[in-house]
C-alpha cells in the first residue's frame, strides 16, 4: 500500500487488511511518502502494534514508486496491491487467492465499489458506478468473471511482476492499466472477477475531483498516445464530446450574426438534456441533494477528463511527469 498524507484513511485500509481471514502467513507493506498531516507518525504507531505491518520509505512519494517499493520489501509469492482510500472485504485475499490458483492467471482483481454518505462523495460514487460516468467498464459497473484488459487494485504472482519488470515510475496515474498490457503481451492472463469488491470512498469536494479526473484524463491520453494499438474506442469518446459541445457553443453565439450557425447549439443543448435524464434516472434513490450534486460531477467528471485527455494526446502539457497521481 503507497501512503501519502492519508491520515483520516489508513486506519480503516490497513484494519481491513489485518482482518483478512485467508489462513496463510502474510505481512502489509506501507510504502511511506513524505508527508505533512501526521500519516507518518500514525503509521510507525500502527507498525509498533502489529509486527505483520512493515513500513518502507517512498522517498519519489508517487504511486508507482510506493508500490514497487513495496513490492521489492515484500517476501511472498503473491502481491495484494492494495489503496489507502480502499477497505477490503475479510475474505478478499482469500477470494483472491483462491481464483489466483483456480485461473492460474498473472492477476486477479475486481470491483472498485465507490460508496459514500454524504451528499456530494454519494453523487461522486453514482458517476463512478453507471455507464455515462466511468465509461461502465467492468471494475466499476461489475459483469461476468474472466479475462479483462485490466483490473481494479490487483492481486500478482511475484514472478509474473518481476518478469513483466513491475510498475513504471515514469506514469503517474494509469500505471495498473500499463502493466497488465505488459503481462497480456508476455502471454500472461488478467481475470475479472465480480465477487472481490473493494469499498472505495471518492473526493470529497468538487474541486479535487476535478483536479483527479483533470490528471487521470492527461495520463489516459499519454498513454493512449505511446500505446495507439491498445486504447478501445470508449477513451476517446470524453475528448469528442468536449470537442462537440465547445465548438457548439461558439457557433451559437456566432449564430447572432449568422443565423443557421444557431445550429451549433444542438450539442451543448442535447448533452444537457442527457445530463438532465441521467440525473433523474440514476440518482433517484439518493435525494435531492445528490441529485443536485450529480448535475455538477457528471459535467465534472466529463469535461475535466476530456479535456486533460486531449493535453496528454497532443502533448500540449510539458510538465505532465510532474502529475503526482491520486493526491494531486
Amino acid at each position: 500500500m503507497p501512503v501519502l498524507n492519508d491520515v483520516l484513511h489508513v486506519p480503516a485500509a490497513v484494519t481491513s487488511l489485518l482482518g483478512q481471514d485467508y489462513t496463510g502467513p502474510f505481512d502489509v507493506t506501507l510504502a511511506l511518502a513524505p508527508s505533512i498531516d501526521g500519516t507518518e507518525e500514525l503509521v510507525a504507531e500502527l507498525a509498533e502494534l502489529d509486527p505483520r505491518i512493515r513500513v518502507v520509505p517512498n522517498e519519489i512519494g508517487s504511486t508507482p514508486a510506493g508500490l514497487n517499493a513495496a513490492i521489492r520489501a515484500s517476501a511472498y509469492p503473491v502481491v495484494i496491491r492494495v489503496d489507502a482510500h480502499s477497505v477490503l472485504p475479510s475474505d478478499y485475499a482469500r477470494v483472491a487467492v483462491d481464483t489466483l490458483e483456480r485461473t492460474g492467471a498473472d492477476n486477479v482483481g475486481g470491483v472498485m465499489d465507490a460508496r459514500a454518505t454524504a451528499p456530494f462523495q454519494r453523487a461522486v460514487a453514482r458517476a463512478y458506478g453507471t455507464r455515462i460516468g466511468l465509461g461502465g467498464t467492468p471494475l466499476h459497473v461489475g459483469g461476468p468473471e474472466g479475462a479483462a484488459e485490466t483490473v481494479y487494485l490487483g492481486c500478482f504472482r511475484r514472478d509474473s511482476l518481476l518478469r513483466a519488470g513491475l510498475f513504471d515510475e515514469t506514469i503517474k496515474r494509469g500505471q495498473d492499466w500499463e502493466l497488465n498490457r505488459r503481462l497480456r503481451e508476455q502471454g500472461g492472463t488478467v481475470w475479472f472477477t465480480p465477487r472481490l469488491r473493494v469499498v472505495y470512498r471518492p473526493r470529497p469536494s468538487l474541486s479535487r475531483l476535478a483536479r483527479q479526473m483533470l490528471s487521470t484524463g492527461m495520463w489516459r491520453g499519454e498513454l493512449a498516445r505511446r500505446f495507439p494499438a491498445d486504447n478501445g474506442i470508449r477513451y476517446f469518446v470524453p475528448p469528442v464530446m468536449v470537442l462537440l459541445v465547445t465548438d457548439g457553443v461558439v457557433l451559437g453565439f456566432a449564430g447572432v450574426v449568422v443565423p443557421w450557425l444557431l445550429l451549433g447549439w444542438i450539442a451543448p443543448v442535447g448533452y444537457l438534456l442527457v445530463v438532465l435524464l441521467a440525473t433523474v434516472v440514476v440518482t433517484r434513490p439518493d435525494g435531492g441533494r445528490s441529485g443536485a450534486w450529480f448535475l455538477l460531477v457528471l459535467p465534472c467528471i466529463h469535461f475535466c477528463w476530456g479535456f486533460g485527455f486531449l493535453l496528454g494526446y497532443l502533448k500540449l502539457t510539458s510538465n505532465i511527469a510532474a502529475r503526482t497521481g491520486r493526491h494531486l
